[in-house]
């Protein structure tokens, strides 16, 4: 068995030829042939609407500190939704509990490759760059010229995230027809 973190490569088609044998002991086997009879739940939690996987997205809205609050995630998660994508942050901006841990991309977070990643008001220090620096497209507003992001980004927009993600936000709704 081999276990790997989602995102880290692109898995190609195989023509393995494995064999799959299925076991079932006296002590796990229900009488009914249904579900393992020793197993119930005990506790349940919901984390929320489930939305587009972050592993798996092929677009990412990603926020850091500059996105401000929680209230400034809100409008990310609507250029994400115009996208058909979904949002993720750096670690501060989980840190500072605007978003779930759930959420965080970077070193301690998750790794993930999508087609587009759009950074808004991440610096792009090398903790999060390891989580998202193999993505195909990365698009990064910041309002510093000289943040780093902009050394790795495939466009980099200087200016003020929070004037250009509603405008873009309604493009895009206006361009599908939304």
């Amino acid at each position: 068995m081999v276990l790997a973190l989602a995102g880290t490569f692109t898995p190609e088609d195989s023509s393995g030829t494995a064999s799959v044998e299925t076991a079932e002991t006296a002590e796990t086997a229900s009488a009914d042939g249904g579900p393992l009879a020793a197993a119930r739940i005990v506790e349940s939690h919901a984390e929320g609407k489930a939305a587009v996987n972050l592993e798996e997205a092929q677009v990412i809205v990603a926020g850091g500190r500059g996105v401000g609050s929680a209230d400034g995630f809100a409008q990310l998660q609507q250029l994400a939704d115009a996208l058909g994508g979904a949002v993720g942050a750096s670690r501060a901006a989980a840190d500072a509990g605007w978003v779930p841990y759930q959420l965080q991309i970077g070193q301690t977070g998750k790794v993930v490759k999508p087609a587009l990643y759009l950074a808004a008001g991440i610096s792009g220090a090398i903790q999060h760059r390891v989580g998202m620096q193999t993505a195909e497209n990365v698009v990064a507003i910041n309002k510093d010229p000289d943040a780093p992001i902009g050394e790795f980004a495939d466009l980099f927009v200087v200016g003020d995230l929070f004037a250009i993600i509603p405008r873009l936000t309604d493009e895009i709704r206006r361009r599908k027809g939304a």
